[in-house]
């Protein structure tokens, strides 16, 4: 199966909690992929924690694939951004940018993020 890690997941995995240990077997056992805006934000959650963001990001490229973003998916991005601020208003256009990365390669998303919770294709991390 492919696999979308956001960058909850990466977190949880850069911090070895036990739901960065699900993400190692995850890892270890799926075909991962990961959007070019989640390294933004893993690059963001890196430096605010005073940690290597180059570090965090060269893992990542390490052991999954970067996805980038086009034009239509962008355009999705937006739509859905659109669509799911009607019913979160703290939805994100990353998370926006996720969803349509998801949905343009057919992945399930890995996210701890409870935004994601009621979404198809979604595996949250417990």
């Amino acid at each position: 199966m492919k696999m979308l890690l956001d960058a909850s997941a990466w977190i949880e995995f850069f911090l070895a909690t036990e739901k960065g240990k699900a993400v190692r077997t995850v890892l270890r056992e799926e075909a991962c992929y990961t959007s070019v805006a989640t390294v933004a934000e893993v690059a963001n959650w890196a430096l605010r924690e005073e940690r290597s963001a180059m570090a965090a990001i060269n893992e990542v490229q390490n052991l999954s694939r970067i996805l980038g973003v086009t034009t239509s998916m962008a355009a999705l991005a937006g739509r859905l951004n659109f669509e799911r601020k009607k019913a979160n208003k703290k939805w994100g256009m990353m998370d926006s940018f996720v969803l349509a990365t998801g949905s343009v390669y057919n992945m399930k998303i890995l996210t701890k993020d409870p935004d994601f919770e009621d979404l198809p294709n979604v595996q949250m991390l417990k």
